[in-house]
Order: structure tokens, then sequence, then C-alpha cells
């Protein structure tokens, strides 16, 4: 019998090349390739139902065109038949899901009247899982436009925008026909929806109105108004954003019983007190308010995350990713001060903290209570306001929002699946389904076991009795755009690192 040895060297050469090749299955983070395939997925849909696997995906250009579930007796054998692609994603042992919409975002170009790049923030929510973002009244609007535009042309690494115009800009309207024609006036603009806040009632009409016959979606920010969720039944409202609004509008004797010095310009006032509105809503009109809203498909987005600080101010302030990834203007922004919005934390108290924590479990309840009814909630984080950094305070909505008492499957399908029907675009987004638009993510972990592995920077986890680090979004697909997400991550840290080196204190 004849033994033939193999040189070392050639065995080298041939493993490098084995390797080389296999690196060049894998996409380049930015490119589009004609194929694309993920292969052995987990996938969770954003329709609310279990997860199933193992599935190959097959991406073709923008579109899933095939979403093939797998024997695996056929693929241990390699005998299952699998489609060809010019780049694949490994997902064996991972979780594929649909790309999370943020329903309530905003693309901030400065902070207090200091620059911050865009860059930053878009990448924050690429490396968190976001494909789509509703993006609920910029300053300057006609700057977002224009980056919507570039992000379908996938000429930056950006999720794909709704641009909704604030309504309240600068001259506001003041008569129900200044109210139509800013309508008509946003509507040329190219926006995809308005924003309306502190709003009149014949001016809400006018304006809702023309929004109906114009085409365009509506997201009610109320305050302390002469409107409220009724309003929004009654006129038609596509989404209300945060909560006021519903309680007030079940108080039997319709308003809330401030103190007399209250001034609801004053923000520390406006907080504090808003800590104490659940408990006065009674709970028989509440239930009947729900019934109205969930019969006008009326829509909610509870952004629980960005109250949070007002019931635990310290964890609020010493969240880990500050550390690396919190951009200076923002650090700057946050720190209490009269002149910055959300920046209201003088005083503020346990005793604050305690109504504010009573506050969150009447609203949970409520949420649940809404849910239940037949009402639609979604999921939105109000980031670069009171602590809460983009990307990261979407994936903590979601897990204050299981904290409500809803299991993890429906949190990703408020995420998903809920947010695309808030968009409007449920026909081809929030689903991991052959001839939707391509936008999903690859997550290294279970998020039905623990929403914390959607966080980009991952989570400490034990295996074979050792601390590892896992989680974190490995890819988003953006309209069949892979991004890699800890190359994303990594960009933002140098970004950070170089603004902080760069900073100039006053």
């Amino acid at each position: 019998m004849m033994r033939f040895r193999i040189p070392i060297h050639f065995l080298l050469l041939t493993l490098a090349a084995s390797e080389l090749a296999a690196q060049q299955r894998l996409p380049i983070s930015g490119n589009r390739v004609a194929r694309l395939a993920i292969r052995n997925a987990t996938i969770v849909d954003g329709n609310g139902t279990p997860a199933s696997g193992p599935a190959d995906i097959l991406v073709e250009g923008s579109r899933i065109t095939s979403v093939t579930f797998l024997d695996p007796v056929a693929v241990r054998s390699g005998t299952a038949k699998r489609p060809a692609a010019d780049a694949e994603i490994d997902a064996t042992g991972k979780y594929v899901l649909p790309g999370l919409i943020n329903a309530h975002a905003h693309l901030q170009d400065e902070r207090a009247h200091v620059a911050q790049p865009y860059e930053y923030t878009l990448k924050l929510w690429l490396a968190s899982g976001i494909t789509s973002v509703r993006e609920v009244g910029a300053d300057t609007t006609e700057k977002v436009i224009a980056m919507r535009e570039r992000s379908a042309r996938g000429e930056i690494a950006s999720p794909r925008l709704f641009v909704y115009g604030r309504f309240s800009n600068q001259p506001v309207p003041t008569t129900p026909d200044a109210a139509r024609a800013r309508v008509r006036a946003l509507k040329t603009m190219g926006v995809d929806g308005i924003k309306i806040l502190g709003i009149d009632r014949d001016i809400m009409a006018a304006m809702l109105d023309e929004a109906h016959k114009v085409g365009l979606r509506v997201a009610h920010h109320a305050g302390v108004e002469e409107t409220n969720a009724l309003e929004d039944a009654r006129f038609g409202t596509t989404s209300i954003e945060h909560w006021y609004g519903i309680p007030d509008a079940a108080i039997p004797d319709g308003r809330q019983h401030f103190p007399a010095d209250y001034n609801y310009r004053n923000e520390t006032d406006r907080f504090r007190w808003a800590g104490r509105l659940w408990r006065e809503a009674d709970p028989v009109l509440l239930g009947r308010l729900l019934d109205t809203l969930v019969a006008a498909k009326v829509a909610w987005v509870p952004t629980l995350d960005i109250y949070e600080a007002s019931r635990d101010l310290q964890r609020a302030q010493t969240q880990p990713w500050f550390t690396d990834y919190l951009h200076p203007t923002l650090e700057d922004y946050f720190r209490p001060d009269p002149a910055n919005h959300g920046s209201y934390f003088f005083g503020w108290s346990s005793t604050d903290e305690t109504y504010w924590k009573e506050n969150y479990r009447i609203w949970m309840s409520t949420l649940r209570d809404f849910e239940r009814k037949g009402g639609i909630i979604g999921v939105g984080d109000d980031a670069g306001f009171i602590y809460q950094m983009y990307g990261f305070g979407l994936i903590r909505e979601m897990e204050l929002q299981q904290e409500a008492g809803f299991q993890p499957l429906k949190v990703i399908q408020h995420a998903t699946g809920n947010n695309a029907r808030i968009l409007g675009r449920e026909a081809d987004l929030g689903r991991v389904r052959a001839g939707y638009l391509a936008d999903l993510i690859v997550v290294n972990g279970n998020p039905l076991e623990n929403l914390k592995v959607l966080y980009p920077t991952g989570v400490e986890e034990i295996r074979g009795g050792k601390i590892v680090r896992g989680g974190g979004v490995e890819w988003t697909i953006k309209d069949g755009i892979p991004y890699h997400g800890p190359t994303l991550l990594a960009d933002v840290k140098v970004m950070v690192g170089k603004a902080r080196a760069g900073r100039v204190r006053p």
C-alpha cells in the first residue's frame, strides 16, 4: 500500500484558499448583490406567529423572492435543494426577523444649536436593526426629504425614511383656511404624513379633513390643550403619540387637578404633574374611550421609554452604552437646562418617581386593555431627548412593552407588522414573506428568550459555565442592502471618540 505525503505548505495554501472562498461568499457591508441567500434561519415573522425554521431566504435586488423551509434530514445529507446565490449569510443558530420599524423618531442635525452629524443617528439606527423610520417632525423638513431620497437610492447607509412634516412650524396656522393651506403645502413639498401638536379644535378639524382629501396620514402628539383623544376619534387621526390626550379625556370634570401656580410652559411643572395624570382617569370612562378609539381605528404609539427617566433618573443617567457611543452634543443636551426640551430634572425627588411608577402601572394596564379590545399598538422611541439614544431607545421600548404584559412575539409584531400598518405599508413591509421588500435582520441569539440580544452592544451570557458576550444584530438588510452591525457600531465609536477629542467646553 502506497502512502502519499502532502506537503504542509500545500495544505496551508489549500486552507487559505478555502477560507478566502468562504469570505468571498459573505456579502460586503453596504453593497447589494443580485442574489443574497440567508441560510438555515429560524424565522420570527412580523405577524405574531411562533418561530419556525430552518429556512433559506432568497433576496433578489430589493425584494424577498422565496422563503424555503428545509427538511433537516435533507440538509444533513446534502440532498436539500438550496437556491443559488452570489453571497450568503449563514444564520445557523440565529434568528431572522423583519427589520424593526421606528414609528416615532427624530433625525436631528443639532442639539441646542450645536451640530450633530446625521451619520451618527443613521448608523446607530441600522446597527440596532432598524430598517424603517417614521420621522415625526423635523425643523428642516426639506433636508430630511432630501435624506429620504438619498436613502431610497442607496447612496447612504440609512434606514428608509417616512417624513412627517410638522404642521405647527412657523408661521403657525391660526384659521381653518390657513390650516388647509398648510396641509396642501406639505403635500406639495412631498411629505409622507403630518405631525400635529398643541392644536385647537377648529384647526384640527379643518387640517384632518384636508389631510384625508390629499391622502396624508396624521400623527398627533397631544398636550394639555383644547383637543384630546376624543377629537382624534372624531376627526380621524392615524395615531396618538405618547399618552397625553387619553387619560385626560377620561377625567370626569374634563381637566386634571393642577395646583394654582402650575405653568405648562415650565417643564418641571409639566412633567411633575404629568406623573399624577393617569390616577385621575375614571376607569369606566377610560374603557369607553378605548372602545371609541378602537372603533375609529386610531392607533397608539406610546413611547414608554422616553419618560422612563421620570421614574428612575439614576438608571437613565448611567446607561452602559453612554461610555462609548454617546455623542458629546447629545450628552450636553441631556443635562438639566431650561433651554432644552425634556431637560427638566430640577429638584427631582423620590416622591416624583413614586408617582411616575404608579403612572406607568396604570398606563401599561391601559395599553393591554386597548389591544385586548382590538387596538393597534406601535413601537417608537422619540430618542434624542431625556437620556434616550437613537436605536438603543427602541430596544428599551420593546423591553418596556414586555414589562407591560405583552409576550415577546407580540412586542416584535408591534415593532414590525403593526408599525407597517400605521405607515399604511402592510402590503410590503413588516413581514418575512416572498414578495415583500427585503428589510430583514439577522440576530445572534433568540429575542423571544431575551429581547436584550437586539441591543447592538450585545449581552453577557453564561455558556459552558463561562461568561461570554453574545447577542447583537449581526446583519441589518434594508432594501436588499446588507449592513454589518458590528462594523456600523465601530464606526460610531470612532466618530464619538473624535468628537470628544475635539470638544471645546464653554
